[in-house]
């Protein structure tokens, strides 16, 4: 089995958070109360449960916050670094490009608003024997969650796109990926890109694994996704997978 003790997981945490204002006017979307602590908390948590020591956080607006109330990751029992956009936003590709002197030769990435329970060392085992660049997770969503976006065949990704959705999208991307710096050959170091294109122009090349997990994700993108988490970390069961 694959160790994960080494494989470090950078949190895209930098956007401005527009669709949960005025709840971000002030505040970063990571340290958004849920269920009684920052929503990054709760992040840390499940990934020193999942077996992950290192956590490279990626800030941006306000993310001097998280600093202060994070700093190097003792009291998690974690190694935290950060890495920050500077004077201008550099979207989730841009920002993991800046971070890649942080992370090694592959490295989990995580969205700053995701809260996922699959297992990470079979994904991490799928990647490494895939010998490709990157790994894209996906899940059955059936336009349930969230835009299904993903054409997903015979554990292959035959199609994926945000933008330009087709009846056959029935997978939707997890929100968690693995990565190689090589993936990243295609752009410079401060340049502001999309971690989606990243993933497409791998998709193109043949460059890019796919791991199918059944456990569906939660999310506070949305003011309802951060209701229902509020109520199930609470307290409540986080119930069965879909």
């Amino acid at each position: 089995m694959t160790d994960i003790l080494n494989i470090p997981v950078a949190i895209l945490a930098g956007g401005l958070a527009t669709r949960m204002r005025p709840l971000t006017s002030k505040t970063p979307k990571s340290l958004l109360n849920v269920a009684g602590k920052p929503f990054i908390a709760h992040q840390l948590e499940l990934l020193r449960k999942q077996g992950i020591r290192k956590v490279v956080v990626c800030l941006g607006y306000l993310g001097e916050r998280v600093v202060e109330e994070f700093g190097d990751g003792h009291a998690y029992d974690l190694e935290i670094g950060y890495s920050f956009d500077g004077d201008k936003l550099l979207g989730t590709g841009g920002a993991l490009r800046k971070a890649l002197p942080q992370l090694g030769e592959r490295f989990f990435v995580l969205y700053g608003d995701s809260y996922l329970t699959e297992p990470f060392a079979p994904i991490a085992e799928h990647f490494e024997r895939s010998g490709k660049s990157g790994l894209m997770t996906v899940y059955r969503n059936n336009g349930l969650h969230d835009k299904s976006n993903i054409v997903f065949v015979d554990g292959e990704i035959v199609r994926y796109d945000k933008k330009a959705f087709v009846p056959e999208m029935l997978y939707i991307d997890y929100g968690l990926s693995m990565l190689a710096p090589s993936a990243f050959s295609k752009h410079k170091d401060g340049e502001a890109f999309d971690l989606s294109v990243v993933l497409q122009d791998l998709l193109r090349a043949g460059d890019l694994a796919a791991f199918e997990v059944k456990d569906r994700f939660y999310e506070i993108g949305s003011i309802s996704g951060l209701k229902e988490l509020d109520a199930l970390l609470g307290g409540k069961s986080l119930g069965e997978s879909k």
